[in-house]
């Protein structure tokens, strides 16, 4: 239970950064590419010490699986909440500029942040774990040189398990976007958690660039070259195709529509505005 303790005022710590930042970067908008770093580095930082409570509590604390699930589903509810619009993932940033949501210049600087983020996230729960507060925080500082790789299956499976859970993440992520938050961040944290916990036996399931570096490109087993292929180009090209299903085209690429036509793609929206309609109505 010790151990416990110490990891949530971990997660507490982080959290409460993550809101200060935020909260000083309210009146700067111009510098809104900071709130993709901290974004990064919260998320980094805390699914670090969730991979410590799985890989070193399970065994030595007794803690199930049901605990380390559910302690990773509300990192991830609380990550959506405080960080909003701010994801940490290279794959949405470069989805955005895709949409032409996002200049060039802003989505280098987002991408180059969250990687900032991601590398700091790495070397704050390195510190963390140093400290020796617990027995399970002493015996994960003992196993840093030899951490064990997410990557658990050959390269070609890890970039297609990459490549399927990213493209499922995004298009449900594409349908969800003009929702409410309130549905919005509670669904996306669920289909993390159950990606996550499903695709434990092979890559893990990340599908953030930036994320798999904080966690896993640090670990001996494959090259770094081995590790992009799987963790960068898997998630960039199911988001890709995520996008194409999705709006038929990528704009940043192709003015015309190469999947559906106009008038289906209108009455596609006419049937969404009448349920949606109906709905209200209900309510």
């Amino acid at each position: 239970m010790s151990g416990l303790n110490a990891s949530l005022g971990y997660f507490v710590a982080a959290v409460t950064f993550v809101v200060s930042v935020r909260f000083l970067l309210k009146k700067r908008p111009r510098f809104s590419f900071i709130s993709e770093f901290t974004s990064s580095f919260m998320l980094v930082a805390c699914w670090l010490e969730v991979q410590t409570i799985v890989e070193v509590g399970e065994w030595a604390g007794g803690l199930g699986p049901d605990v380390t699930l559910t302690i990773l589903f509300v990192v991830l509810l609380t990550h959506g909440i405080i960080c909003g619009d701010a994801s940490g993932n290279p794959s949405l940033a470069v989805q955005k500029f895709m949409k032409l949501e996002a200049t060039t210049v802003t989505t280098l600087l987002d991408v180059a942040a969250q990687f900032i983020g991601a590398h700091l996230g790495l070397l704050a729960a390195k510190y963390y774990w140093s400290l020796e507060l617990t027995d399970m925080h002493m015996i994960k500082n003992l196993m840093i040189s030899e951490c064990s790789t997410s990557l658990l299956v050959s390269v070609l499976q890890g970039f297609f398990t990459e490549f399927a859970c990213a493209l499922v993440l995004h298009i449900i992520h594409l349908n969800l976007c003009r929702r409410s938050a309130l549905i919005r961040v509670p669904l996306i944290a669920v289909l993390l958690t159950f990606l996550s916990h499903s695709a434990k036996g092979y890559t893990s399931a990340y599908m953030n660039p930036s994320l798999a570096y904080g966690l896993t490109f640090h670990c001996s087993g494959f090259t770094f070259a081995e590790y992009a292929v799987v963790y960068w180009l898997g998630s960039l090209t199911g988001m890709t195709l995520a996008v194409l299903l999705y709006m038929g085209h990528i704009p940043r690429i192709f003015v015309k529509n190469l999947l559906y036509s106009q008038k289906t793609h209108k009455a596609e929206m006419e049937i969404f505005t009448y349920q949606f309609s109906a709905a209200k109505r209900r309510f």
